[in-house]
């Protein structure tokens, strides 16, 4: 009897191995690869990002309604701010941010040195961080330190996500260094390690102003301990992803394709007007119809009848500029690095010129969109109403600020926030109230899938509104 259980428990060990053998074979895919390339997720994330940037859900079908740089003429739901937490503005930067590039992001930063080198890390880890910000800035407390560790990871205050983002961002720039490898897939910068660690220093200066109303004195010591020479110093040091035939089409001219339901916002255009702003055409189109001569903006906030009464043909399209399939989704400009210059001196943190800053800021925002003519530059910053006001320098940054925003409507939204101009006012038929939205919902799925630490983070925050202040914005 014990040769008859001896020798059934050895066959069984061999076919049980053989089984196991066999299936593991049948389960490989031929086709894919156990490590993945850095250079192939890195230009996926760069593509995705820029798509998330510059796309529907989050830039012109959000944020660019929210700060009025565009207007809806036809399903105007989200210009009236009558959106639930199904709606793409707070589904899409959700899923897009932690599902696709954060995944990828950390898949390049777990990779062993020899297949990536540290430059692959460095620039993942500055992307990471700007993924990271444009989810806070959105939605405030956000799962940041346990992302990829746990499947229901805690959500960090915004103050910690800031806090740690410096840290990260301190981290990419030590990184990134010319002689320790090339870097290839990059679309932003075509490998120049140099200029990603001005973007990473660029970065943490931007995150130092969102973080000075509250914390001064971090904010102070962050900018102090970047020099011009770290930061993005020029239009061809712009961090942009340059769209071009497909698989790289830009969104938005692919939107039009088959949609015609945005316009230009009425009041950016008026005040574009107001200042005789050379941007203007660059910005807008005429209308369709030839009987109106002059650009006209769409109001924000209607009635779907009265937004579609103003009539499709009337209202200029958003510019050429922005429509063809070269355009560029700017992540981060030389004009936006010359106006956080410019607050940074107006705040004392660094010595300098404040509207000398500021005045090269809106000449750097000029020549990024081919206005180059010195004396309509000068022209327009003789202008009483362009003027620097340094006893209200939010004021004259951020109007300005958001004028050279256009096209980036998360960034704007954050600075609108912050700065708190310029004062718009919500359309007629908005439902807040009156007020403007302040952040998102958090995805309702959220309160399934991770319920327990999205209930702690609306406790901590406040209640899961669009008008709920976030941390950073003081005022």
């Amino acid at each position: 009897m014990k040769k008859y259980i001896t020798l059934f428990v050895a066959t069984t060990a061999v076919l049980t191995a053989s089984c196991s053998e066999s299936l593991d074979d049948i389960n490989k895919n031929p086709n894919a690869t156990e490590i993945p390339d850095p250079a192939y997720l890195l230009t996926g994330v760069e593509k995705n990002g820029a798509d998330l940037y510059w796309g529907n859900s989050a830039d012109y079908g959000g944020t660019e309604l929210f700060v009025q740089h565009w207007a809806a003429i036809q399903y105007p739901d989200a210009d009236k701010y009558d959106i639930t937490n199904t709606a793409g503005i707070v589904t899409t930067p959700w899923s897009t941010g932690y599902t696709t590039l954060i995944t990828n992001l950390n898949a390049i930063l777990a990779l062993n040195d020899e297949t990536a080198n540290s430059n692959y890390k460095g620039a993942a880890l500055t992307l990471r961080s700007w993924v990271f910000l444009l989810l806070t800035d959105l939605y405030g407390d956000i799962p940041y330190s346990e992302v990829g560790k746990s499947i229901v990871p805690k959500y960090d205050t915004q103050k910690e996500v800031y806090v740690g983002l410096l840290a990260d961002l301190t981290q990419a720039a030590s990184q990134l260094d010319a002689a320790k490898g090339t870097v290839k897939g990059d679309v932003i910068y075509g490998g120049d390690v140099a200029k990603w660690k001005k973007f990473a220093n660029s970065l943490k200066l931007r995150i130092a102003l969102r973080i000075s109303d509250k914390e001064d004195a971090l904010a102070k010591s962050t900018i102090a301990a970047l020099s011009v020479a770290d930061l993005i110093g020029s239009n061809d040091e712009t961090a942009r992803f340059v769209y071009s035939t497909s698989p790289y089409n830009n969104p938005q001219q692919d939107h039009f394709v088959s949609r015609n339901d945005y316009r230009i916002s009425k009041t950016i255009v008026d005040k574009l007007k107001a200042l005789s702003d050379p941007r203007l055409p660059v910005y807008a189109q005429l209308p369709k119809d030839e009987t109106v001569t002059d650009y006209a903006g769409g109001a924000n906030g209607l009635l779907a009848a009265d937004a579609m009464s103003q009539g499709l043909d009337k209202i200029s399209l958003p510019g050429i500029y922005f429509l063809t399939n070269t355009a560029p989704a700017v992540i981060y400009s030389h004009a936006e690095v010359l106006f956080n210059l410019s607050e940074a001196v107006a705040r004392g943190y660094i010595s300098g010129d404040a509207e000398d800053y500021y005045k090269q800021a809106i000449t750097a925002s000029f020549n990024q969109f081919g206005i180059t003519d010195a004396t309509v530059i000068a022209d327009y910053l003789a202008q009483p109403a362009v003027a620097y006001n340094a006893a209200n320098y939010k004021q004259s940054i951020g109007e300005q600020k958001w004028l050279a925003f256009f096209g980036q409507g998360l960034d704007a939204f954050a600075e609108w926030r912050r700065l708190d101009y310029p004062q718009l006012v919500a359309g007629p038929a908005s439902v807040l109230e009156g007020k403007i939205p302040t952040r998102v919902f958090y995805p309702g799925t959220e309160q399934s899938l991770n319920g327990k630490n999205y209930k702690a983070a609306v406790a901590n925050q406040g209640a899961d509104l669009l008008t709920t202040t976030l941390w950073f914005d003081a005022y």
